[in-house]
C-alpha cells in the first residue's frame, strides 16, 4: 500500500466494490430476468427484442456521453462532481424499479437505461481518479485491488440476493418477484453507501481552475485528438485490423454476457439454475484470466485471444444447437467463464504492444471508445429471433437462431484477429529485415 495514502487509495477502491453491485445483480443477472418474466407484457421473443434494444440504446448515449465526459474529466471540472451526479442518477434509476407494476415494460426499461448510463458514466469518473490517488509506480497494484474489490463485493451481494429470491419465506417476502424488487433495492443501498469513503476522503489534485471555456476547448481538442489517432491508425496496417477484431468479438462477447439469462429463460430453464451459472462463471473468470496471462508468455498473445474466442464459438453453437438440459447451460457458462476474463485482459495488452510507447494514452481512449460503440449485437440477437418467428419457426427454435447470430461477431473477429497476426508478423519480418540491411551497410 502506498506509504501515508492508505485511507485514500482504499476509499477510492471501495467504489469499484460499490457499483460492481449493479453490473452483476442487475446488468447480467436479475434484470433480464425480470424484465421477461415480471415488467414484460409482450411474449418471450418480443420481450428479447425490446431487451437488445435497450442495451443497444443505453449503449449509444454512453458511447456519446463518454466522448464528452471524458474530456471533462481531463478539463478539471470536478471529477468527484460528475461522479456523484451519475453514481446518484444510476443507485435511484435501479431503486425506482422496485416501484415499478407488473406489465409496465416500458418504464422499467427506461430506467435500466438510465442506470446503465449512470453506472458507465460514473465509472468513467472513477477511472480518472486514480491518477490522483496513485503515482506510476503504484498505480497497477491499486487498479487491480480495486478490480479485486469490485469482484469480490459484487459476488457477495449476488450470492445474498440469489438466496433471497429462491427462499423469500426466510427473509418474510411475499413470492420471488417481491425478492427481486427487494435486491433492486440492495444494489442501490449498496452502491450509494460504499461509494461515501471515496467522496470523504480521495482528494483531487489541484489543477488550474476551469471554466466553461475552457472545457468546451477540451471537448474540441478531444475529437481533434481522435481524427488525428484514426489517422494514424488507418496507416498502420495491423492496428486497423486488430481494431476491427476487437471490435467484434467483443460485441459478442458483451452480447453474450447480456441476454445469456433471456435465452436460458425463453427456451424454459428455471431462474435458479441461470442465477447458479452466474455465479460459476464470476468463480471461473478471475483465475482463468491469469492462467491466460500466464500462458499467453509461452504460446503467444494473439494464439490466447484466438483460443478464448474459439472457447465462445464453441459454446454458443453448442447452446444453440444441442443445449436441453440446465446441467448444460452451467457447464457451458464454466467453460465460457475461461475465456471472459482472458479475452479482455489480453486484448488490451496485445494492443499495448502495438501503439507507440510515447503516445499510450491517445491510443488507449481511441482503443476504450471503440469498445464504447460495441453495442449492435443484443439489438442483432433479438432482431433475428423475431425474423425467424415470422418466417415460421416455433420460439424455442427462434430462441436458439437469435443467439447463434452472436457467432457472426466471433467467427468474423477471429477473421480478422488472424489477418492482424499475419500483418504483424510480416511487420516483423520486414524490420529485421531493414535492421539486418542497415547493419550491413554501416559495416
Amino acid at each position: 500500500m502506498i506509504k501515508g495514502k492508505r485511507k485514500e487509495v482504499l476509499s477510492w477502491c471501495l467504489y469499484d466494490w460499490a457499483n460492481s453491485a449493479f453490473a452483476l445483480t442487475v446488468l447480467a443477472g436479475f434484470f433480464p430476468l425480470f424484465f421477461k418474466s415480471y415488467y414484460s407484457g409482450a411474449d418471450a421473443i418480443k420481450s428479447t427484442m425490446w431487451l437488445g434494444i435497450g442495451h443497444f440504446a443505453a449503449g449509444l448515449i454512453i458511447a456519446v456521453l463518454s466522448l464528452i465526459m471524458g474530456a471533462l474529466a481531463d478539463s478539471g471540472m470536478g471529477k468527484k462532481r460528475f461522479l456523484g451526479f451519475f453514481l446518484v442518477m444510476g443507485a435511484m434509476s435501479t431503486a425506482a424499479l422496485f416501484l415499478v407494476a407488473q406489465g409496465a415494460w416500458a418504464a422499467a426499461l427506461i430506467l435500466f437505461i438510465l442506470g446503465n448510463v449512470g453506472f458507465s458514466c460514473s465509472g468513467l469518473f472513477y477511472d480518472s481518479l486514480l491518477v490522483d490517488v496513485a503515482d506510476n509506480k503504484s498505480m497497477d497494484f491499486v487498479s487491480s485491488l480495486g478490480f479485486g474489490l469490485g469482484y469480490i463485493g459484487s459476488v457477495f451481494l449476488f450470492i445474498f440476493n440469489v438466496v433471497m429470491t429462491m427462499k423469500p419465506e426466510l427473509f418474510g417476502l411475499r413470492d420471488m418477484a417481491h425478492a427481486v424488487k427487494i435486491s433492486f433495492l440492495t444494489v442501490a443501498v449498496w452502491w450509494l453507501v460504499f461509494s461515501i469513503p471515496l467522496f470523504l476522503f480521495v482528494k483531487e489534485k489541484k489543477r488550474m481552475r476551469s471554466t466553461a471555456g475552457s472545457a468546451f476547448k477540451s471537448i474540441e481538442s478531444t475529437f481533434v485528438t481522435i481524427r488525428h489517432t484514426f489517422s494514424a491508425i488507418i496507416k498502420k496496417k495491423v492496428l486497423l485490423l486488430f481494431l476491427c477484431a476487437w471490435w467484434l468479438y467483443f460485441d459478442g462477447v458483451n452480447t453474450f454476457i447480456r441476454m445469456a439469462v433471456d435465452f436460458g429463460l425463453s427456451i424454459g430453464f428455471t431462474a435458479n439454475a441461470l442465477m447458479t451459472a452466474l455465479i460459476i462463471v464470476q468463480f471461473v473468470a478471475f483465475p482463468s484470466s491469469l492462467l491466460f496471462g500466464y500462458l499467453s508468455e509461452r504460446v503467444g498473445t494473439g494464439r490466447m485471444i484466438a483460443l478464448g474466442v474459439l472457447i465462445y464459438i464453441f459454446v454458443t453453437s453448442f447452446g444453440s444447437l444441442f443445449m436441453r438440459t440446465e446441467t448444460h447451460f452451467i457447464v457451458l457458462a464454466a467453460i465460457t467463464g475461461v475465456a471472459q476474463g482472458g479475452i479482455q485482459a489480453l486484448s488490451r495488452s496485445y494492443f499495448g504492444k502495438l501503439i507507440p510507447a510515447d503516445k499510450s494514452t491517445e491510443y488507449f481512449s481511441f482503443y476504450n471508445i471503440v469498445a464504447r460503440f460495441a453495442i449492435v449485437g443484443p439489438v442483432i440477437v433479438g432482431g433475428v429471433a423475431l425474423a425467424s418467428r415470422k418466417i415460421g419457426a416455433p420460439d424455442f427454435l427462434a430462441s436458439r437462431i437469435g443467439i447463434s447470430s452472436v457467432n457472426l461477431f466471433f467467427i468474423l473477429g477471429l477473421f480478422f484477429l488472424l489477418w492482424a497476426e499475419k500483418a504483424r508478423k510480416n511487420e516483423s519480418v520486414e524490420s529485421r529485415e531493414q535492421r539486418a540491411e542497415l547493419t550491413s551497410t554501416t559495416t
